[in-house]
């Protein structure tokens, strides 16, 4: 009996399918015709699960395979519906490709390019996509793993046109999207998804539609493999780029006139909703905010009210940015996520213009970058050319932007703490001490300070940092003569020139903070105690076993006794005591 109703649902679901090939649906009965196709391509799925012999996955494949055709070229015509039925017979593609001998990659391509770009604001269309990737991840992963990520940016389209209840599947998605050749453009596609939205909004309200230009547009160029030669052109173009906006290059020409400006803003504008409006990956797009005026053009793009979506980007992006992240330092090697700084530096002030978004993605950017410097500390040595920048962000005479000068400081926290990137970056150490030292030289002979504005609201909590409320050019003056004490410990032949900017420190105590001195002083004694100065100041890199190197991670479970206790006290005069660090190890021996 049950053979028998086997055997007349397969014969009813292959009929079907064959009518279906041949002739187009009456438009009134359309919706209902195409229930049935869906549900008679799950039961024809079902029955071959069910068949041990296989026999039944080469009959029922024909008909599939040619429904599929069908479908895909439906071109304008094409329904959400068929969004679904073509889902379900990826799925067939997926599970019984190999049985058939039917490649699954250009039909999972083929999906993308002409059904996904044109139904992606479908909810029921971008659910069902989102569950499908989902449960065939690890599959298209082995299988395609190019896949994901050349079509990323169609998948964000999803997340930035649907709801809130799309956010989980996507999250869980994410992860998959990471490749080598998405990890970098990933990150600016995140930053910018409130662009995105905007785009997408003005894509409707200018055509009546979400389907854009190049949306169907088939892409035959990938983006590349990241390499140590694309890494250094990029930085290069980079460190030119924030050198020309510092000394007054770019925007220098003269004022243009008011018609000119705002069809420069606009025609900007455009170049990036047309970079975001793509929908496979080509790579790290061009450099649209390095136009001065894009924040204010997107702002007007806005309007005076947010829209729903919009807000909900602003909600999504920083969670995403952690997910990426948290990705970024456990599964991506050490030459993308070098990559990765550049990039970061130079959009840490080039987000969309909105208070508490750009807020949460800087202070998620600054965690990111101190957590790869702590995982891998000969980045900065890596990246010690990013001094270049230093001399312009801290001369009083530009308007830098707050986030940058925040950036800056907690890069200089990282040299000292994690020694210029080791004992073996001798050189490395000598030029990012050289750049200390020009700060420092140079806010010491200014009468006139440098003030960065720092408000207790982008504060980030990090050893070494000062109480909020301490006036700019202390807290940064601290900064850099903690970094200079800390790095010549690390590297004992830079001793004597830090003695000799320390002590031009404590003898200007006429023109720094008081803070600024009494630290600078400190330091200066502690130099005399190489043990204790070693305990106190000494870089965890490289010398994780060294006798006088205190673990002060390890302090909730172990007692630390060599804690110069008059110094944090901020007692003045010598210590009361008469030995050194030195001689209690040597007397424990």
């Amino acid at each position: 009996m049950t053979t028998n109703v086997s055997d007349r649902d397969l014969a009813f679901c292959l009929r079907l399918l064959s009518h279906t090939v041949r002739d187009s649906p009456a438009p009134a009965s359309a919706e209902a015709s195409d229930t049935a196709v869906l549900e008679a391509v799950r039961k024809l799925y079902a029955l071959c699960k069910e068949d041990e012999s296989g026999d039944l996955v080469a009959r029922v494949y024909p008909q599939i395979a040619k429904l599929f055709q069908r479908f895909c070229a439906s071109g304008a015509a094409m329904r959400p519906s068929h969004g679904l039925i073509l889902l379900a017979v990826l799925q067939y593609f997926l599970d019984y490709g190999e049985s058939v001998l039917h490649d699954s990659d250009p039909s999972l391509r083929q999906f993308f390019r002409s059904s996904l770009s044109r139904l992606y604001a479908d909810p029921a269309v971008a659910k069902a996509t989102l569950d499908f990737l989902n449960q065939n991840k690890t599959k298209l992963l082995l299988f395609h793993a190019s896949l994901l990520s050349q079509f990323f940016p169609l998948l964000f389209k999803i997340i930035a046109w649907g709801d809130s209840k799309l956010d989980y599947a996507f999250m869980e998605l994410l992860p998959a999207l990471v490749g080598p050749s998405s990890f970098l453009p990933l990150f600016p596609a995140i930053l910018d998804l409130p662009s995105l939205v905007l785009a997408l909004e003005s894509l409707e309200q200018r055509t009546g539609t979400l389907i854009s230009v190049n949306g169907a547009v088939a892409r035959k160029s990938p983006a590349p493999e990241a390499s140590w030669f694309a890494f250094v052109m990029c930085y290069r173009a980079l460190l030119a780029l924030m050198d020309e906006a510092y000394t007054g290059g770019v925007g220098g020409g003269g004022a243009e006139s008011g018609d000119e400006g705002e069809s420069t803003s606009r025609d900007e504008t455009d170049a990036l909703f047309a970079d975001l409006l793509k929908d496979e990956n080509e790579g790290l797009p061009e450099r649209h905010w390095s136009f001065p005026g894009m924040a204010a053009a997107l702002q007007i793009a806005m309007g005076g009210t947010q829209s729903d979506r919009l807000k909900h980007a602003f909600r999504l992006a920083p969670t995403l940015l952690q997910i990426y992240f948290d990705v970024a330092l456990r599964d991506v090697n050490d030459s993308l996520i070098c990559a990765l700084l550049p990039i970061l530096f130079w959009r840490v002030d080039a987000m969309f213009p909105d208070k508490d978004f750009s807020t949460e993605a800087r202070k998620k950017c600054m965690e990111f970058t101190l957590a790869a410097l702590k995982q891998s500390p000969h980045f900065i040595a890596v990246l010690k050319s990013y001094r270049n920048l230093q001399p312009y962000v801290f001369q009083s005479k530009f308007e830098i932007p707050v986030s940058l000068a925040e950036l800056a400081l907690q890069l200089c926290w990282a040299v000292g703490e994690y020694g210029g990137g080791g004992p073996d970056h001798k050189d490395a150490a000598r030029e990012l001490f050289e750049s200390l030292e020009l700060v420092l030289y140079e806010n010491l002979s200014s009468s006139r300070a440098a003030r960065i504005s720092l408000s207790a609201d982008t504060w980030l909590k990090t050893p070494g940092s000062m109480t909020p409320g301490t006036p700019a050019q202390a807290r940064l003056l601290c900064f850099v003569v903690t970094a200079i004490a800390k790095l010549s410990t690390c590297h004992r032949e830079l001793l004597p020139r830090a003695r000799v900017c320390l002590a031009k420190v404590a003898r200007s105590h006429q023109v720094v903070d008081k803070a600024v001195w009494r630290r600078a002083r400190d330091y200066l004694g502690l130099m005399h105690e190489p043990a204790i100065c070693s305990s106190i100041l000494g870089s965890s890199v490289g010398y994780r076993n060294h006798p006088t190197n205190i673990q002060w991670a390890d302090g909730d479970t172990k007692a630390v006794a060599s804690i110069p206790f008059y110094l944090l006290g901020e007692k003045e005069g010598p210590p009361f005591h008469d030995f050194s660090l030195a001689d209690v190890i040597k007397a424990l021996a």
